[in-house]
């Protein structure tokens, strides 16, 4: 009889294993349970806080819950990066994200304590080049203009925070030119959008989406290089910075999308997936993205996400090396 007992013990403790198990996989098969967060890691009024109110409503009807958008800014984005990770990681706040907070913003600030590695992009919805902006009143069309009439001068750029790609950029430019560059960092894109338009700071990096398309059209501030290949089909005029000799391995663009913290369940990273999926093919929201001057992304399976995401925390790890960036 007792050499029966260890067989029964075993019987019993996978029948307690698995009826543990049982409310997490159902939960995770019947992801969303509840409302759901979309985090925007910055202030309201700025180029990803209106991409997600714009795709609110639709994303709420694909997933059958309640959506709600919370602004969370600060430390260049990581603040609300912080608070999804803190959550339980059940899917149910999610970050609307870039490659800003979830990957340059840990490897810039030795007070941010995630990885990049700690979160995983379950879909991305947009990519949009970065443009270089100067105010209005500086006699450049480009940036071989500026460079020359820079020289001298004490040139101050704005970013988003320290650390973040803006400000990567703004270091980038100096150390290809040799130009004397002052970083002023803002809590979040408004703000700097503001004062470059009211001739607060020289210039600044900045995605091309959101206000800033309108700012160029009403000559506001001056747009003189484009951080991409090809032109721009809102501002084919504009040049492309990989064409001038000081910055022609420029080329980086702002991708937008939502990210889950790495320990959420497949199923919940499976359906936010599938629902962005949806987004993508939907006509009001391509219209809206593309009308604020972003590009719709292709829709992509799970395993190509994950590929991307590795793929950029190496990119950027390679900048950061490049300008021998210090963590702060």
């Amino acid at each position: 009889m007792n050499h029966c007992l260890p067989s029964r013990r075993l019987v019993l403790g996978l029948a307690l294993a698995l009826g543990a198990l049982g409310p997490m996989t159902a939960s995770a098969q019947n992801f969303p349970s509840k409302t759901v967060t979309l985090v925007v890691p910055y202030p309201a009024g700025g180029a990803s806080d209106h991409a997600a109110r714009l795709i609110q409503a639709e994303y709420q009807k694909l997933l059958g819950q309640t959506v709600i958008v919370d602004n969370i800014g600060g430390v260049s984005g990581a603040l609300g990066v912080q608070r999804v990770l803190g959550a339980p990681p059940d899917g149910h706040m999610q970050v609307f994200g870039t490659p800003i907070e979830l990957v340059l913003s840990p490897l810039a600030l030795q007070a941010v304590k995630f990885k990049p590695e700690d979160l995983r992009l379950a879909t991305m919805l947009t990519r949009t080049p970065v443009v270089l902006m100067v105010r209005k009143d500086i006699p450049a069309r480009n940036v071989d203009e500026f460079v020359a009439w820079a020289k001298g001068k004490d040139i101050s750029y704005g970013s988003v925070g320290p650390g973040s790609l803006y400000h990567l950029l703004g270091e980038k430019l100096a150390a290809a030119t040799g130009l004397k560059m002052t970083h002023v960092p803002y809590k979040g894109g408004t703000q700097l959008i503001t004062d470059i338009g009211g001739g607060q700071v020289d210039m600044a990096f900045f995605a091309l989406a959101g206000p800033v398309p309108g700012m160029i059209k009403e000559g506001r501030a001056k747009a003189l290089g484009v951080a991409a290949t090809k032109p721009h089909p809102m501002f084919p005029e504009v040049p492309l910075l990989p064409q001038s000799k000081l910055t022609n391995d420029f080329v980086f663009d702002i991708w937008v999308g939502l990210q889950l913290p790495k320990a959420a369940p497949d199923a919940a990273v499976a359906r936010v997936n599938q629902a962005g999926n949806e987004l993508l093919k939907n006509a009001s929201v391509r219209a809206g993205i593309e009308s604020t001057g972003g590009e719709v992304a292709a829709p992509m399976p799970v395993a190509e996400l994950d590929r991307i995401y590795a793929g950029e925390i190496e990119r950027y790890r390679k900048l950061f090396k490049s300008i021998k960036y210090d963590p702060q």
